[in-house]
Parts: structure tokens; C-alpha cells; sequence
């Protein structure tokens, strides 16, 4: 086990390495020029190309990629933002604070709905409340994000007047942004409880349990639904990794000050030390999200431990007869 997390954790090097050279390349051809837009359109050629001078941007391609991936390696250092001279992670930690609150409060708000209609359409089912429940989910996993939060701003910010309809001043703030990222994972959450509990529901031992009397309120909260939400908490971590990409559109629509919106604005003012010191950071949340989510899994279901042990062994066990055969 602990070879397989070293190993996915040396996974994590190949990943930023291939998101910045993306990045890079896209900002190569990118139009627009930085220097430009830092100084004005009243600058003139000569203050220009000091100012590229200045930010390296007169280097090749190559060297600018060399020396940021090197400050970055011996220092931790992400490069300073053009718009500010500030340090680019120390204007990105607290918006990752903000947008780690938003996407587990969505993930949470999603889990909860989505369990609870799944586990109704399963006790239900073939019925025309299973169907109208799933209808209902699929209806929120085929909108588009940013029509649901245009929607909710309409009802809850300009005709209800009870939420703001921008920015997180107060705690109300937060609940829309959440709300939104959040119906769209109910979907995965109800199909995925559904089909679990339909599992569950035809085993051996939940035929005994109601041979022996047991109310169905009982058989369900006690033992099926146990059982049937392995898969449930196994797919919160994949959508945990799916609502914070989701989250960078919707918190420019909000107005919230999270990494997306932080993102998106610098990619607009051509701001490129901002555009990759967010990107690898969000590569290295998600990727740590993701190793995570497999550690859990195996603690929550112990015969993926012995998947894992027992793969390492057939390897060495089948390289050994190789060489036995050679």
C-alpha cells in the first residue's frame, strides 16, 4: 500500500509538467501582448520593450519555460502577478479558501439530495415516482450550470430579495454559488444510490431480515442502506474533482474571489503568471484529490487493499518465471 501511494504521488510529477507545457504553448500563440496591456495603448514602442525586457518576455520560449519551472523547483516560487508585482501563490491561497468552502459545501448539498431521491426512486420503483424522480435529476444534469444560477439569481435575488446576488460579504453569499454546483451532481448521486439499493435490496440477507418481521424502516436504514453506500461515499471523490472545474465559471457569474474567478480574470488582462501558477495549483489540488479518493476507497472496501498487494505479487511472481523460463 505504501509503495502505491509513493507511486501515485510521483504520478504528480508528469501531470504539472504536461499543464504547464500546455499552458505554455497556448500562451505562445496567444494574441495580445502583456507589456501592452500593463502600460496602455499611450506607451510607446521603446517603454514596451523595456517592459518585455523586464518580464522576460523577450526570451525564447524555451528559456522562459526553463526558468519558470526552475523557480518554481528550488524556491516554490510561482512567479509575481503583472497586474499586482504581488507573489502569485500568496494572492491565490486565501481565493482556494474560498473555493475549497464553495465546493464542499456543493459537494454536501449534492450527496444529500441525491441519496435521498435515490433511495426513494429505489423503494419505489417502477412507479411514477421513480420516474419522476429521475426526471428530475437528469433536468439538473442537463442544464447548463450558469442557466440554473441565472435562474436562482431571478427568483431568490431579484424577486425574493432574500440572497445576494453577487459576492460572499455575509454567509448568505455562499449559498447559491453551493446550491448551483451542487444540482448538478444530483443526477450521478441518484442513479448511483438507486442502483445500489436495487442491489441490495435483492440479497439473500435482506429476504431473512423481513422473514423474521422486521419493518421495512428498519431493514432499510440498518442494512441496506448501509451497505449500498460504498459506492455512494466512492463517487463523492470523484465529484468532489468535477465541482471545483465547475466551480470557475460560476464563480465568475456570482462574483465570487475564488481561483476561477482569479483564472479567468488574469486570462483576460493576459496576466500569464497568474493563468499558470492557478492552473498547476488546481492540477496539484486535483491530483491530491484524486489520491485521496483511492486511499479512501480501500478503506472502505478492504478487498481493493488486497487487488492492490496481490497485483504487485502476480507481477513479480510472473517476472519471476520470465526469468525462470529464460
Amino acid at each position: 500500500m505504501f509503495k502505491y501511494i509513493i507511486k501515485r504521488i510521483l504520478y504528480l510529477i508528469p501531470i504539472l509538467f504536461g499543464v504547464s507545457i500546455i499552458i505554455f504553448v497556448l500562451k505562445t500563440f496567444t494574441p495580445g501582448d502583456p507589456a501592452r496591456q500593463i502600460l496602455g495603448n499611450s506607451a510607446t514602442e521603446a517603454q514596451v520593450q523595456e517592459k518585455r525586457d523586464e518580464l522576460g518576455l523577450n526570451d525564447p520560449v524555451l528559456v522562459q519555460y526553463f526558468n519558470y519551472v526552475k523557480g518554481i523547483v528550488t524556491r516554490g516560487d510561482f512567479g509575481d502577478s503583472y497586474r499586482t508585482g504581488k507573489p502569485v501563490l500568496s494572492e491565490i491561497m486565501p481565493r482556494l479558501l474560498i473555493s475549497a468552502k464553495i465546493t464542499l459545501g456543493a459537494v454536501l448539498i449534492g450527496a444529500i439530495i441525491g441519496v435521498l431521491l435515490g433511495i426513494i426512486s429505489a423503494l419505489r420503483k417502477y412507479t411514477w415516482v421513480d420516474s419522476g424522480v429521475l426526471v428530475i435529476s437528469m433536468f439538473f444534469q442537463s442544464v447548463p450550470e450558469f442557466v440554473i444560477a441565472l435562474v436562482l439569481i431571478m427568483i431568490f435575488a431579484v424577486n425574493l430579495h432574500i440572497l445576494p446576488a453577487t459576492g460572499i460579504d455575509t454567509w448568505q453569499g455562499y449559498i447559491m454559488p453551493m446550491l448551483c454546483i451542487g444540482l448538478a451532481s444530483v443526477a450521478s448521486y441518484t442513479r448511483i444510490t438507486r442502483s445500489s439499493m436495487l442491489e441490495v435490496l435483492g440479497e439473500d440477507y435482506i429476504r431473512t431480515a423481513r422473514a423474521k418481521g422486521q419493518s421495512e424502516a428498519n431493514i432499510t436504514s440498518h442494512h441496506a442502506l448501509r451497505n449500498a453506500m460504498i459506492p455512494v461515499a466512492q463517487s463523492i471523490g470523484t465529484n468532489l474533482g468535477n465541482s471545483i472545474g465547475g466551480g470557475m465559471v460560476l464563480e465568475t457569474v456570482f462574483g465570487v474571489p475564488g481561483v476561477g474567478k482569479y483564472i479567468v480574470d488574469a486570462i483576460t488582462q493576459r496576466n500569464y503568471p497568474s493563468v499558470l501558477g492557478g492552473a498547476l495549483i488546481i492540477a496539484m489540488v486535483l491530483t491530491v484529490i484524486n489520491l485521496l479518493v483511492d486511499i479512501s476507497f480501500v478503506l472502505i472496501d478492504p478487498r481493493l487493499k488486497t487487488t492492490i498487494i496481490s497485483g504487485g505479487k502476480s507481477k513479480r511472481k510472473k517476472s519471476k518465471i520470465a526469468k525462470a523460463s529464460a
